[in-house]
């Protein structure tokens, strides 16, 4: 049985006609329309996106922030374990 793909489509509102001009002119050199072109451009984002290990939230943290270089902490010392009162 062959797999059925379904299409849909999209409306982008609202670009700046100095996108639409990059966009045309990209397409042109490939040899494509601006719609094939746009599709090529969100397919091939899409898979490296999916493709990137996924972060977990402390390391995504880290990352965002390392630019700003770190901190060093002074700790205090820490008292010994009280026992348990009776």
């Amino acid at each position: 049985m062959a797999s059925l793909r379904l299409m849909a489509s999209i409306t982008i509102r609202r670009l700046d006609a100095t996108l639409i001009a990059r966009l045309r002119a990209r397409a042109m050199s490939h040899g494509r329309c601006m719609e094939e072109e746009a599709s090529e451009i969100l397919r091939n984002n899409l898979q490296e996106a999916a493709s990137q290990p996924q972060l977990d939230l402390g390391t995504a943290i880290r990352r965002h922030f390392a630019h700003l270089g770190g901190v060093d902490l002074v700790l205090p010392s820490r008292e010994r374990v009280r026992r348990l009162p009776k």
